[in-house]
């Protein structure tokens, strides 16, 4: 058997079990990318993360960052720790530390004010402490803006799911 064939006979698998893609758009299911982009990010209580994670979920959802016209409203609530995970045995310092991202959303029509759907998403990393605080700064601001990126694409995921079994 060819390769081609053999490619062409799993797609055939495929597509006899039911799969589909997920963002993609069948005849009466909706169109993610056309859900997403009516979704109003509201903005989120935090420092500097709540920013980091509301421009990552706009960007990733094509959403909007303006309530007019939008048929969803998607609230999330953020909670992060920061905490020394490993001490130097010498000085007894800190020398890396332990990044945990938590974020609790809400998806509410706007229309009805109902609740859709809820959901809670977590990210652990860590980063090391530095020579200089400049770059433990760095570091803390690099390991804030990957924690945002990824629980705002979990929150993508878990979105894209729901709305491919509610259509």
């Amino acid at each position: 058997m060819t390769r081609i064939t053999l490619a062409l006979l799993s797609l055939l698998m495929l597509c006899g079990c039911g799969f589909h893609p997920l963002y993609g758009s069948l005849p009466g299911d909706a169109n993610a990318q056309v859900v997403f982009a009516s979704i109003y990010i509201e903005p989120i209580v935090s420092e500097v993360s709540g920013y980091e994670l509301r421009n990552s979920l706009i960007s990733m959802l094509k959403g909007s960052d303006r309530l007019e016209g939008m048929r969803y409203r998607l609230g999330v609530t953020l909670h992060e720790v920061r905490e020394g995970v490993a001490i130097a045995s010498d000085n007894a310092t800190i020398t890396r530390y332990g990044y945990t991202m938590q974020a609790s959303y809400t998806l509410t029509e706007i229309k009805t004010n109902k609740e859709i759907t809820k959901g809670e998403e977590q990210v652990q990393a860590g980063y090391d402490v530095a020579a200089s605080p400049y770059a433990t700064e760095m570091s803390l601001q690099d390991t804030r803006r990957r924690a945002a990126q990824s629980v705002a694409e979990h929150i993508r995921l878990d979105l894209g799911v729901f709305f491919a079994k509610h259509p």
